[in-house]
């Protein structure tokens, strides 16, 4: 099921990719790009094209993709962290008591040596 929703996330991907290079500049970033090709007068909200449709469509639908491939993921690990993968637990590690993990006492450690006077 993962790999059929990641397949489908990469044509997603590389469709919309494709589809926002072969749209036509607006022309307003960075001032560049403006020429006075043929508009006339400029409406408050400008009509959209087909292609502009469908990038909003392809774009939600690789939204809910990435959603979706999100969701599995997380199902699958069921609470697994990459470190449990990673460092499998030996016997030491799990018969250690908590007196094992506390610091030396002042009895256990070495008489210092006498300050000379």
């Amino acid at each position: 099921m993962q790999n059929v929703v990641l397949i489908i996330h990469l044509l997603l991907a590389v469709t919309l990719i494709g589809l926002v290079l072969l749209q036509r500049s607006e022309g307003g970033g960075l001032g560049m790009g403006g020429g006075g090709g043929g508009g006339g007068a400029m409406s408050g909200r400008a009509a959209a094209s087909a292609m502009t449709k469908l990038t909003w469509i392809l774009a939600i639908a690789f939204i809910c993709t990435s959603l979706g491939l999100t969701i599995l993921q997380v199902q699958k690990s069921s609470g697994s962290s990459v470190l449990d993968q990673l460092m499998p637990i030996t016997e030491q590690s799990s018969t250690q008591s908590a007196d094992d993990l506390l610091p030396p006492s002042a009895a256990d450690s070495a008489p210092l040596l006498p300050i000379a006077e």
